[in-house]
């Protein structure tokens, strides 16, 4: 199992974890979506069906706990947004479940980038 991360800069958080959650959201709404739609295989399809239930209900989980981060250091991200150098140099200590939902980010966003590139294969880990 992969060590989770205890800390994390508010630059890694805005400019690389948020972006890969978005694309990671737009995947789903869109490619997955698309690719079920199109999917006329019976066994196909229930993977695609399965994969993107497991692929909401691991967002949903996401999106709690990065909500829960963001209220939590929203003076923090503030400050850090508005810095004309874009330092971006404070971290942020990170909870158990934070941190469970930065790892997932991650995951979520290579799986799902795996399946783009890959037009029939499984993304399972």
């Amino acid at each position: 199992m992969t060590e989770l991360v205890a800390s994390l800069s508010t630059r890694e958080l805005v400019e690389d974890l948020i972006p890969k959650l978005k694309a990671t959201e737009h995947f789903l709404s869109d490619t997955l979506t698309v690719k079920l739609q199109n999917c006329y295989e019976p066994r196909e399809k229930l993977r695609l069906k399965n994969l993107k239930t497991e692929f909401e209900l691991e967002l949903t989980m996401i999106r709690m706990n990065l909500d829960h981060l963001l209220r939590r250091y929203s003076d923090e991200l503030v400050a850090a947004m508005d810095d004309p150098e874009g330092k971006g140099g404070v971290l942020l200590a990170l909870d158990e479940h934070e941190a469970v939902a930065i790892e997932s980010i991650r995951r979520l966003y290579a799986r799902s980038h795996a399946l783009q590139t890959d037009s029939g294969g499984s993304a399972h880990e």
